[in-house]
């Protein structure tokens, strides 16, 4: 089963495809369709054409029947059916316009069926027009009959009729030949013609013209006349006789129409003879023109006439007094007519009215009305009347003015001084146009005329002082009683910065000194908020800035190093944007106090300890010096002969100089050289007024090396003699110590000296300092 139907849907979609229908009938099909158009698709008029068929039919049996159907822009034009194999022949003799179109063949046999491609006609020329008329003399309003055909033609077609070149009418017809019914409105000779189109899909033919034919109207003898009286000298509210009839002639009518009217207005129409038509004169723009209309047949005949009518009073004007009035201000409505007929008419006969009648509205005067301006617009007409004649005038719409309100002023723009700016000014309400006047003072400054959307004023001004600002007022007036001025302009008004001045401040102290806080205070004219900017000369950025409301400002910092020395400067800049430099200020950092200390202290503390290590290590050599020196300087406290010896020790012995010399180092030195013993004397003497010690040590013989032998005993066995007193001889042996130690170090002497307080003599001594160091000296040496 769906392999079946596998196969089905396979054959269909072949037949179709292919265009070919599917045949119930296995024994036949239907194999090609062909249409030819003898003897060409194109031919010229009354060629015989012939449109032949050609059909192939495959089969087994003896031919079909077969149906042929011929189709003209796809509607079927022919059909017939035949049981022979021939073609089908189609024949158009002697074909014309209307055969042009598209053709195609189509043959039926049993359920098949297959139409052939489409084949084209084309015909061309047509027959020549033909116009007869049924007259060649006729009256106005008689009808003629026109007959045109298109002899040979067939089809569709519209027919036209001409009188020279203007169309007088146009009919359709089926066939070759119209008829029409033809009138002329004029008298004369007039030429006809006419001619046809044949209508086709897509594209009509027309044909040429036919022939001309010559008729001539003439001109009915019946006329129309109007009558007017009175005709001259007519003003407004005269009554008028208007008569309209016409004269009859030899010639009888079936029917006459007698029709009066003035302009648009029909006045009176009638069928009898005459028309009389009764009515009062009224002055129109333009002149008032009457017709009399005589209708005959198809025949209308007009008399026509203007008549002049004068004004008995012109129409009247209504004006307002004064020409602006303000909101719920008293005003007047004047309602007059300019001219008066005075042959006819006196002015006081005139009676002016408003319209409308309002009841608050009251006469003063003939044709003058007072009344109170309202707060919206109001619209008001004057009526004059007189003689029965009222005229009316034309409205008059009056537009209150409102009072401006008290303009406010201000300024859009920061107010710098010496800069240009605009002062603005506007009321909030009030009628257009709006004079605007800027004082400053008493002094008026210039003149704003508002007149447009837009009401603001603007003043382009300069102020060189700050109090001028509020000098300025605005004052705004539109024609009112009174003009309203703003208030004072209360603005700020930005005095640019100017003349900074930087200045160091430092609390209690003379000097700058590391560790020490700094401040500098920048001070300036102009108007805050103003901003600050520090700067350390030679460096890009700002060490600090703010914005202040204030006219002075302090940079604090602290002291670190010396590097923070050098220039400093400020600037300042508020909302004038301007930016201005401050004086520069130097600063100059001194090393803090502490570190001067510290290092004093430390370079006294190295020479104090380099005199005492000096010391030491001389009173130590001298010291042993001297106890050698006192073993070979030893006198017997009796005399004997060898065991004994008595020691004489001064201050100047041979062994001290020679002790003292390298270590002094220096040339000159008291340690340099030995003087005589009585230079030596004299200087002790100078120096302390000390008298010589003496010293004697008792030594007891011994059996071995003497010397030795009495250094060996000294601590137990030696006996010291003071010769002086004891106390004053300590004092002066300290004195003379520390005389002796500067002689040691001399060049320290002078360095250390100021740092322990004293003074150097040219010498090199120094007295209170080696009175300050005896207690060293002391300590170390014992």
């Amino acid at each position: 089963m769906g392999l079946l139907l596998l196969l089905t849907s396979a054959l269909l979609h072949t037949c179709l495809h292919s265009g070919r229908p599917v045949s119930a009938d296995p024994n036949f099909r239907i194999s090609s369709v062909d249409l030819t158009i003898h003897p060409s698709p194109d031919v010229d008029r009354n060629t015989n054409v012939t449109l032949r068929c050609k059909a192939v039919v495959v089969t087994t049996e003896e031919p079909l029947s077969r149906e042929f159907i011929m189709y003209k822009d796809e509607r079927v034009v022919y059909r017939k059916t035949v049981s022979s194999s021939e073609d089908f022949l189609y024949h158009l003799p002697e074909v014309r316009v209307s055969n042009n179109g598209k053709y195609k063949c189509k043959i039926k046999i049993m359920e098949q069926e297959m139409a052939s491609s489409i084949e084209k006609l084309t015909v061309t020329g047509l027959s020549l027009p033909v116009l007869h008329l049924s007259k060649s003399n006729v009256t106005e309003g008689e009808d003629v009959t026109a007959t045109c055909s298109a002899p040979g033609e067939t089809g569709s077609f519209y027919f036209h009729f001409f009188d020279n070149s203007r169309e007088l009418h146009e009919k359709p017809v089926n066939s070759n030949q119209a008829e029409a019914k033809l009138s002329f409105k004029s008298v004369g000779r007039h030429s006809l013609h006419c001619s046809y189109t044949v209508v086709m899909m897509p594209k009509s033919v027309d044909s040429e013209d036919s022939n001309t034919v010559n008729i001539t109207v003439k001109e009915i003898s019946i006329m129309p006349v109007l009558e007017i009286s009175p005709l001259e000298n007519v003003f407004e509210g005269d009554n008028l006789t208007i008569r309209c009839s016409f004269v009859e002639s030899e010639q009888s009518f079936k029917k006459v129409h007698l029709i009066l009217s003035q302009g648009t207005r029909l006045l009176s129409r009638n069928i009898s003879t005459t028309i009389e038509h009764k009515m009062m004169a009224e002055a129109t723009n333009p002149v008032p023109t009457f017709e009399c209309t005589l209708v005959v047949d198809n025949v209308v005949k007009v008399a026509t006439q203007n008549i002049s009518v004068m004004d008995l009073f012109s129409v009247p004007t209504l004006r307002m007094s004064p020409n602006e009035v303000f909101q719920e201000e008293p005003m007047n409505l004047i309602c007059t007519s300019e001219r008066v007929a005075s042959e006819r008419l006196n002015r006081e006969d005139l009676v002016y009215t408003l319209d409308p009648a309002e009841h608050f509205v009251s006469a003063t005067r003939p044709g003058v009305f007072a009344l109170t301006a309202m707060k919206t617009d109001f619209s008001y007409t004057c009526l004059t009347e007189a003689k029965g004649i009222k005229k009316r005038s034309k409205a008059l719409t009056v537009r209150p003015k409102v009072h401006v309100s008290v303009p406010d002023v201000w300024v859009s723009e920061t107010v710098i001084l010496g800069k240009p700016f605009f002062i603005y000014c506007e009321s909030k309400s009030g009628s257009l146009p709006i004079a605007y006047t800027l004082w400053k003072g008493t002094e008026r400054i210039n003149t704003f005329h508002a007149d447009s959307i837009s009401k603001q004023a603007y003043f382009p001004t300069t102020v060189n002082h700050t109090e001028e600002i509020r000098a300025y007022r605005c004052e705004a007036s539109n024609g009112g009683k009174k003009n309203l001025q703003s208030a004072a302009l209360n603005t700020t008004v930005i005095e640019p910065v100017a003349e900074p001045f930087l200045s160091i401040l430092v609390p209690n102290k003379a000097e700058i000194f590391e560790g020490i806080e700094v401040y500098l205070s920048c001070i300036v004219k102009g108007t805050p908020p103003i901003t600050f900017q520090w700067y350390h000369v030679g460096k890009r950025e700002p060490l600090q800035f703010e914005t202040l409301n204030a006219n002075t400002a302090t940079y604090q910092f602290t002291v670190s190093s010396k590097e923070q020395g050098g220039m400093y400067s400020c600037t300042v800049r508020n909302r004038a944007n301007n930016e201005v430099e401050s004086n520069q200020v130097f600063i100059e950092v001194r090393m803090a106090l502490w570190k001067k200390g510290l290092i004093g202290g430390f370079l006294l503390l190295l020479a104090s300890i380099l005199i005492l290590v000096g010391c030491v290590v001389y009173f130590k050599s001298k010291r042993g010096k001297r106890e050698n020196a006192a073993e070979l300087s030893v006198k017997p406290a009796s005399p004997k002969s060898d065991d004994s010896l008595t020691v004489n020790l001064t201050h100047d012995t041979e062994v001290s100089n020679a002790a003292a010399g390298p270590v002094a180092g220096t040339v000159g030195s008291v340690w340099s050289h030995r003087k005589p013993d009585s230079e030596a004397d004299e200087e002790f003497s100078t120096v302390s007024n000390e008298p010589e010690v003496e010293y004697t040590e008792v030594v007891h013989p011994q059996a071995a090396d003497p010397v030795r032998g009495a250094l060996t005993r000294k601590g137990t066995d030696t006996v010291y003699s003071e010769l002086q007193n004891a106390a004053q001889g300590a004092a002066d042996h300290h004195e003379y110590v520390s005389k002796n130690l500067l002689h040691v170090c001399p060049t320290l002497s002078v360095y250390t000296a100021p740092y322990l307080g004293c003074k150097t003599s040219s010498a090199g001594f120094c007295d209170h300092t080696a009175a300050r160091l005896s207690w060293f000296t002391f300590f170390f040496l014992n």
